[in-house]
């Protein structure tokens, strides 16, 4: 398992008509304030505030094609060159990390082909680097030593 410790951030939230939503850094615009949402978001701060990742170098929740499929990924790292470094899969803390996750951030993977696959549900992160022997890291890099 992937050590992640959230610092204490700062999150922009508003209530409109019954609903919550929360300020996405990245897409810099309100969004829908659910459990994912909340996961996706501490990930977000802790990639730009704690490990200082470059907010350009950052998407989320973008569509992709695979086989044919459109799909849409949580969040993704790019090199400075503009490839994959990181896909990060984000699930609600009430949600498990079964094989079923696993499947879906590795479907992603044949399009995308990162180096590193992240899987959390914002109390577990799994995180591994795709370099044979496969390696579970311990603790989330630094954004240079991708």
């Amino acid at each position: 398992m992937t050590e992640v410790v959230f610092g204490n951030y700062s999150f922009r939230i508003e209530t409109r008509d019954d609903q919550r939503f929360i300020f996405d850094e990245v897409r810099k615009k309100m969004v829908v304030l659910t459990s994912e949402e909340w996961v996706r978001q501490h990930i977000i701060h802790y990639l730009l505030f704690d490990k200082h990742y470059p907010r350009s170098l950052l998407a989320v929740e973008k569509g992709i094609n695979i086989n044919g499929l459109k799909r849409r990924f949580d969040l993704v790292v790019f090199s400075r060159a503009g490839s994959p470094k990181i896909i990060i899969e984000c699930k609600a803390p009430e949600e498990p990390l079964n094989e079923k996750v696993y499947q879906q951030i590795a479907v992603y993977n044949l399009s995308l082909q990162a180096d590193y696959l992240w899987v959390t549900n914002g109390a577990f992160h799994y995180l591994c680097k795709l370099q044979l022997p496969l390696t579970f890291l311990h603790h989330v890099p630094e954004y240079e030593d991708l």
